[in-house]
């Protein structure tokens, strides 16, 4: 697997099924050959059903959780301006007050000072700009990256939320 295949599950499981792999691309700022091969990788771990055309939720919430702290792990970086990430996103709802500055994907119309944290793949930030939902998912997925433990199960629990197993796309 690679950082983007993680960002392209999340946009299926936001948005559902692409009607082609050149508009799943599109939305996410990677081609469509890019955005064909991250599926097709989807389906070899077994995240990715593509006769049913949906994801296969309860292997990529334990795949979220239990894999890609490990092989996609994070870390706070120098202070930038950009787009908050992890616990200060707005998924999180101000839950969390942090001493230090928040977390914030560095981009340079960002409305935020903080912590730079590398996205899961560069084009991120033009990702989350288009929607909302998704923009939330990756947040989580920092958060899970890059949190405490505190961060992280209630990331795990935002996740685990019934909207994410009964939200089924049909394709």
């Amino acid at each position: 697997m690679k950082s983007q295949d993680v960002v392209v599950a999340l946009k299926l499981l936001s948005a559902g099924p692409a009607k082609s792999f050149a508009e799943l691309g599109a939305s996410l700022g990677i081609s469509a050959s890019e955005s064909h091969a991250a599926v097709r990788r989807l389906v070899e771990a077994r995240l990715w059903d593509s006769s049913l055309k949906r994801l296969n939720r309860q292997a990529l919430l334990g795949f979220l959780v239990h894999g890609v702290p490990y092989v996609f792990p994070a870390a706070l970086k120098e202070a930038t301006r950009g787009i908050p990430t992890g616990w200060a996103a707005p998924v999180f709802g101000g839950k969390i007050i942090a001493n230090e500055p928040p977390p914030v994907w560095p981009d340079p119309d960002g409305e935020v000072r903080g912590q730079a944290v590398k996205p899961l793949y560069p084009s991120v930030v033009y990702a989350a700009r288009q929607d909302s939902k998704l923009h939330d998912l990756l947040a989580l997925v920092d958060a899970l990256r890059l949190g405490r433990a505190r961060e992280r199960k209630m990331a795990e629990q935002e996740l685990e939320k019934p909207l994410f197993y009964l939200v089924c796309w049909e394709g």
